[in-house]
């Protein structure tokens, strides 16, 4: 039997469970990747087995005529890429343990942000380093869903919408 991995958006609206391995993980480099995760690079994982949406589910967003993905309408956490009917790729960074999945295929390489190049030459400043940081820390109080399954969930009280 397989290992159940977990995982789930930021706010707790919606998780799911899949059948573990992977049967594929990478990262993409390419332009719509990045703007969908808002990130540098999209990591996401890729199981035989279906996702099973065990709270809420995802919203869509038909980002290319073959490409949609899935995101937590109420925070916004990017959650998935589907390429047509297939199963959908899952974010690595949603899931409950994102280190015990480790991507072995980078696409679209030649669009990778200059960065990664000189990752490990960055200065390397912990958090809760300075004074400040650590006063900041000591009264934060975090809406964000734990990093498991929990049997019931409410809406975190930080939910508002910036109006423009």
């Amino acid at each position: 039997m397989s290992e159940m991995l977990t995982g789930g958006c930021q706010c707790g609206a919606v998780r799911y469970r899949v059948a573990g391995p992977p049967h594929h993980a990478s990262i993409c480099n390419c332009r719509m990747c990045q703007k969908a995760l808002g990130n540098l690079m999209a990591p996401f994982a890729n199981f035989e087995a279906s996702v099973e949406w065990t709270r809420g589910g995802p919203t869509f967003f038909q980002s290319s005529a073959r490409v949609r993905r899935g995101f937590c309408n109420r925070c916004g956490t990017p959650l998935t890429y589907q390429w047509g009917e297939n199963n959908p790729s899952l974010t690595i960074g949603s899931f409950d343990r994102p280190n015990a999945i480790l991507p072995t295929v980078e696409l679209a390489r030649d669009n990778r942000h200059p960065v990664f190049a000189h990752y490990d030459d960055l200065i390397e400043e912990p958090l809760g380093a300075m004074d400040e940081e650590r006063d900041l820390l000591a009264i934060l109080n975090s809406y964000q869903h734990p990093d498991q399954d929990t049997s019931n969930w409410s809406p975190p009280n930080g939910n508002s919408r910036s109006k423009q």
